[in-house]
């Protein structure tokens, strides 16, 4: 079979070797559902301004659902000579139709064709991880409650900071999610333009109406330029940034709790359907999604690259080049779905191991910059106060024992004026109900952040 798009120019047919090298039926299959609504809007677009019949319109486009879901069925052939998922539908629609068939291409390219079909698969992936973003936001909110009264040793360096509240733990990849979600919203919106009609790269001089179809697939725009729109992927660029922003933050959490799940830190049991075992040692229980999905992370930057190179050298407008576009979106994509599938229920099932955070909490000095910031509100000045701890810390490492463990004499040594309200200050507890500002670890803080995220999760769409 001869493929559609070897017009009566040749004089040879393609060599075998050349149609296995170009096909992409192989992957773009699966914007079949994209190009048959693409293709029924631009059928009664042709028939709105006279280019075919009322009747050629019905005809077209009921073959169209007839090969959709023979399609769904699986009982739709693919052939590598046909190339794509394009002249596939097109070849069987003249197949069963004739010459009925052979009009619907009027007044558009593969070239817009394509890119109209990839807008719209982007378009409802964009939709499909933000409503697994948003799971991910609930399932973390959804802990706050429980895990209310839990205090945490937070890091800096790797290294035991201050004390913070598990909940304050959650919002902060909520909040980390949100941008991710704005930054969704915002390339859908800039991705939800209408290439349809700006034909190979200048248009056409058939009367079309490219409004119409634009609302019919429901495009907020049509693109102004048709030898931009002809070659622009920016929208897949954009997304795929946006897929590994997204990973990013999937992995720096992984990775958090892959550390809290082992015995040297203990703060967490991860739910064992999440888990793999060894096949050599019996007792472990690996946290292997939560690596896969540290791990995964960095095939979606490649895919990133990938493109990035891919159209850092292209002349306008279409080049066959940007066939190798939709491997690596298509990849990214179904590799942050996965990701995001599994995480939230990992979120909701992981168990906090209290008695162990708790055994350890006093370890690291976290009420140390507490008592440098009480000293301050006495008049200490900062670089003065941040002195004097440290000298107190070094005596308390020196003797293995807290800060509230000092003697008062240690205190007066390194400030005359101190007296024992030293010691209502002094304890990870205490040092938690001492912050104020907003946005901290502070309860009341955290507890007012919670309520908002709730209702704005309640509001989410």
């Amino acid at each position: 079979m001869t493929s559609p798009s070897r017009s009566g120019v040749f004089s040879k047919a393609a060599d075998s070797r050349v149609e296995r090298f170009t096909e992409s039926i192989s992957f773009d299959h699966r914007l079949y559902e994209q190009d048959i609504a693409g293709s029924i809007a631009h059928a009664e677009m042709l028939a709105k301004v006279g280019l075919i019949s009322a009747q050629e319109c019905a005809d077209i486009c009921s073959t169209l659902q007839a090969i959709r879901g023979e399609i769904e069925a699986g009982k739709f052939p693919f052939k590598t000579e046909l190339e794509d998922i394009h002249m596939h539908i097109e070849q069987a629609l003249i197949e069963r139709l004739g010459d009925i068939g052979r009009k619907l291409h009027t007044g558009r390219s593969r070239n817009d064709q394509v890119a109209t079909d990839l807008r719209l698969w982007v378009r409802d992936a964009l939709d499909r991880v933000d409503a697994r973003l948003l799971d991910l936001q609930r399932a973390f909110v959804n802990r706050c409650d429980a895990d209310f009264d839990c205090v945490l040793p937070g890091y800096t360096h790797l290294q035991r900071a201050q004390p913070v509240l598990a909940p304050h733990y959650w919002l902060a990849y909520c909040e980390k999610l949100q941008r991710d979600r704005q930054r969704v919203g915002d390339c859908r919106k800039r991705g939800n333009v209408s290439s349809l009609g700006a034909a190979a790269l200048a248009g056409t001089s058939l009367p079309i109406d490219r409004q119409h179809v634009a609302k019919r697939l429901g495009f907020a725009d049509v693109a102004a330029n048709s030898l931009d729109v002809s070659s622009d992927r920016d929208f897949v660029l954009e997304a795929a940034f946006v897929l590994v922003v997204i990973c990013e933050h999937l992995s720096t959490w992984a990775e958090e709790w892959i550390l809290w799940s082992t015995a040297e830190f203990n703060f967490l049991k991860l739910p064992q359907e999440y888990c793999t075992g060894s096949s050599i040692m019996p007792q472990k229980v690996n946290p292997d999604v939560l690596e896969l999905t540290r791990g995964k992370t960095a095939r979606v930057i490649g895919n990133l690259q990938a493109l990035l190179v891919l159209v850092k050298g292209l002349p306008l407008a279409y080049n066959r080049d940007l066939q190798e576009d939709k491997e690596r979106i298509f990849d990214s994509f179904d590799t942050v779905e996965l990701c995001l599938e599994l995480a939230a229920p990992l979120v909701a099932g992981a168990t906090l191991n209290r008695p162990a955070i708790v055994e350890k909490l006093d370890r690291g000095y976290l009420d140390a910059t507490t008592l440098m910031e009480w000293l301050i509100q006495r008049g200490t000045p900062q670089r003065t106060a941040h002195k004097l701890v440290g000298e107190l810390v070094s005596k308390a490492m020196q003797r293995a024992c807290r800060l509230a463990d000092l003697p008062l004499d240690d205190f007066r040594t390194a400030d005359a004026s101190l007296d024992k309200s030293v010691y209502e200050i002094l304890g990870v507890e205490k040092a938690v109900n001492a912050f104020k500002s907003y946005g901290s670890t502070a309860p009341a803080e955290v507890r007012k952040q919670i309520e908002q995220w709730k209702k704005t999760l309640a509001a989410a769409t």
